[in-house]
């Protein structure tokens, strides 16, 4: 997310609701003799409440990544979803999260493929990009993810909480112009006017092609310029995030028929993620000579593929956490062998540590987001324990999670002050302790 960075997280001026340090007590008295998991979790946990999350005026929610002062529509989704299980029973906190929704929607509608926002319409950007800029937005490299993760926070908020509200006009409006630009990115290059180009820049930092990406065929899956590492796609069609695409039209379409009572986005949202879906198991599966039939991380449906995995999500060892298919799927479980090894040419394994990484970062960099994702989606609870003894080895002395660290030593990292980091680790201690979200397929 750029080199932009301020030393520390800076706590804002508030305390800890009841809610939340009763939840980190109960978790804390789970652990009684390993106090390295207490202070873990006591400061990831609290970590985007205390240092990120700032209410507006207009009842909305504005949610910073961390070291960059701008809002990700990803990122502030991934951040405050812990904290659903305290909104199932805590009106503060429900209150917060609806109105990271809200202002997530109110983006939405500003500009769909726009991937991260200011606080105000004050002009400030990451870099003079040639792309359709406004104030209001602080980078616009599109990433399908960047419109699933606000639907997917709405969704859970409804299961966790019972409140409809939210579901309001801004948000009709949003899921109109996010099944429209799905629609148009089917067909990139024939019906898509969005461009990206940065000058002077690494080669994943802008779109090849004069900033139209790289020649597709058509597949049934949407296009997306750039990674949820915010790098660019190699092939324009990222099958995690297709998949991704598939379990939020799910989403929508219960939206539509239960809450909207809209029979014509419902059945809107049902066809695309049929179209997507056909495109993934079509032109998104391969047949690996040692793993078998795999999915691939990206393909562009004119017969290249791009084999291997990254730690940010939506990733393909996601796509059980995402509610894509079960751990048990036998493609998935190939496909697993094949990211947690070093097939995957971003799979690292070093003197402390093995995970995956990502391009985003340097080479033998492990991302704990990665690992999270691991542990929440393996089968054993000897791998689930495995992973949770490297979170208390890699932290790199700080009690708080990092982008990505040195395999050899944690003590070199990546991001000191990393918000999303710090809510997947919450996350994952929540699931080892049967806390998952309300309606998430980790349930």
């Amino acid at each position: 997310m750029g080199a932009w960075f301020l030393k520390g997280a800076t706590k804002l001026p508030r305390g800890l609701p009841a809610s939340m340090q009763d939840l980190i007590d109960e978790i804390n008295a789970a652990y009684p003799d390993d106090p390295k998991i207490r202070a873990l979790f006591a400061n990831c946990f609290s970590n985007t409440y205390e240092t990120t999350i700032k209410p507006q005026q207009d009842g909305t929610t504005f949610v910073i990544t961390g070291d960059i002062p701008a809002m990700w529509l990803r990122d502030s989704a991934a951040q405050v979803r812990p904290y659903l299980v305290l909104a199932e029973k805590h009106h503060r906190m429900a209150g917060l999260i609806q109105g990271v929704i809200q202002r997530q929607m109110t983006y939405i509608n500003h500009d769909p493929y726009a991937n991260a926002f200011n606080e105000t319409a004050n002009g400030h950007r990451y870099n003079d990009d040639d792309t359709k800029m406004t104030p209001l937005i602080w980078e616009r490299k599109y990433e399908i993810d960047s419109l699933c993760y606000p639907v997917q926070l709405a969704y859970l908020f409804w299961k966790s909480t019972g409140r409809t509200e939210h579901f309001n006009e801004s948000f009709r409006q949003a899921v109109d112009k996010i099944i429209a630009t799905w629609k148009v990115e089917q067909h990139h290059h024939r019906d898509s006017d969005y461009y990206f180009r940065r000058d002077d820049c690494p080669e994943q930092d802008t779109l090849s092609h004069d900033g139209e990406g790289a020649p597709v065929g058509y597949t049934g899956m949407t296009w997306s310029g750039f990674r949820p590492s915010d790098d660019a796609c190699q092939y324009g069609y990222l099958v995690p995030a297709n998949m991704f695409v598939v379990v939020v039209l799910g989403y929508i379409a219960e939206i539509a028929a239960e809450i909207l009572q809209d029979d014509e986005i419902a059945g809107a949202a049902r066809k695309l993620a049929a179209e997507i879906n056909q495109g993934i198991q079509s032109y998104g599966v391969v047949d690996h000579p040692k793993f078998g039939h795999i999915y691939a991380y990206e393909t562009d449906g004119l017969g290249n593929y791009n084999l291997m995995d990254d730690a940010n999500v939506p990733s393909l060892l996601s796509a059980p956490y995402l509610g894509y298919c079960s751990s048990n799927d036998p493609i998935y479980q190939n496909t697993r062998a094949f990211l947690l090894s070093e097939e995957n040419p971003y799979f690292y394994s070093g003197q402390v540590a093995k995970g995956i990484g990502s391009p985003h970062t340097p080479e033998r960099y492990i991302w704990h987001i990665a690992l999270a994702i691991q542990g929440m989606t393996a089968k054993t609870g000897k791998e689930k324990q495995d992973i949770l003894d490297l979170f208390k080895q890699t932290d790199g002395y700080t009690n708080l999670m990092h982008e990505g660290f040195h395999v050899d030593d944690p003590e070199i990292f990546t991001r000191e002050w990393f918000s999303w980091a710090n809510s997947m680790f919450s996350e994952f201690v929540l699931h080892l302790n049967e806390k998952n979200v309300k309606g998430s397929p980790l349930e």
